[in-house]
């Protein structure tokens, strides 16, 4: 096998392949790589070849993290095929990547599924499994979206769909928007509910609405009861899927958020998407894991799990035992054990 890499320049080219190979990688989407750039990351995208054909991809982001500065390529690489050359050749081109940027580790997360011939392969290439907790939605929640409304309203827990029709029946009234000004009430809300919920919030959720917004692939959705925003929800459209990617919620005498997210369904079902992903979603063997609440509310809406491979780490220095030791003991501190 005769492998080279290149840089990608063409979108298009890009898309294509990650529609083909892995519709399911938010995170190695263009977009997401602009979102990156705008926020004021140092962003690459690799192409690998054998001849004239594209075998795979990859999307890297330099992280410098106090912990120690990274090569991210989250939900990837993208390859064609699982072959063991394919995967030696873009992990030591990652590898030179990551030394010439003076990077500690290289951190891979592609969206592929958990078993035993993925472990045994990433075993041979001398990863291991990163010591954060499973995020980026490898563990997540998906909603088949082909039934009709009848029987997707059908197929939720009762509660659930009980909560739906009285928000309706109570005049919960739900805005949909791509208006990034509207993005005021949504942070608002998010303030809040990390306050309550005891998490930092992420960063840059308005340029990545700014951006997917911009091409039509975003919308944020805003629950008002009694003239007051009580939830919010910002979905991305990506391939074949709409992604519940933020989200957030004051307490209402009403609900109101199981009718922002059932709107959300019924939009990505017009808009033509396959699924509807909930994203990340607590294991179901940790009962006290920080995500058991949302966890319990997204899967009322029915749907199934999906498990994919847990990122990995490529140690380029010894000094990887630092960032590694930091993250572990943040893991089981915040409950994710």
């Amino acid at each position: 096998m005769s492998l080279r890499v290149d840089y990608i320049v063409e979108p298009r080219k890009w898309n294509e392949f990650i529609v083909t190979y892995a519709p399911q990688s938010l995170f190695q989407s263009w977009l997401w790589g602009e979102v990156q750039r705008k926020i004021g990351n140092t962003v690459a995208r690799f192409g690998f070849y054998e001849g004239g054909t594209l075998m795979g991809v990859a999307q890297t982001v330099l992280v410098s993290a106090r912990r120690g500065t990274f090569l991210h390529v989250r939900h990837g690489p993208v390859l064609a095929d699982d072959t063991l050359a394919l995967w030696r050749f873009v992990l030591a081109h990652l590898s030179s990547e990551a030394k010439i940027q003076r990077c500690l580790f290289v951190r891979m997360s592609p969206l592929i599924a958990e078993n035993d011939k993925t472990k045994e392969l990433f075993q041979t290439l001398h990863t291991v499994p990163s010591a954060i907790h499973r995020m980026d939605g490898e563990y997540c929640w998906v909603l088949d979206l082909s039934p009709s409304e009848e029987a997707l309203l059908a197929g939720m827990r009762k509660s659930t769909r009980y909560e739906i029709r009285k928000g309706q029946k109570d005049g919960v009234r739900v805005f949909a928007t791509s208006d990034p000004k509207r993005l005021t009430a949504f942070f608002d809300l998010y303030k809040a509910t990390s306050t309550r919920h005891g998490f930092v919030p992420h960063s840059g959720i308005r340029e990545e609405f700014e951006v997917f917004a911009k091409e039509n692939q975003a919308t944020l959705y805003l629950g008002e009861y009694r003239g007051r925003v009580t939830a919010a929800a910002i979905v991305l459209y990506v391939a074949h899927q709409a992604i519940y990617h933020h989200g957030a919620s004051v307490q209402s005498q009403t609900p109101v958020s199981p009718l922002v997210q059932w709107e959300a369904i019924r939009e990505a079902k017009k808009r033509g998407m396959k699924v509807y992903n909930f994203w990340g979603i607590a294991p179901y063997d940790s009962p006290k894991h920080p995500w058991r609440g949302i966890t319990l509310f997204k899967k009322g809406f029915g749907g199934r799990e999906i498990r994919y491979m847990h990122a990995h780490d490529l140690p380029i220095s010894p000094w990887y035992v630092i960032p590694r030791t930091i993250e572990l003991v943040r893991r089981v501190s915040r409950g994710y054990d």
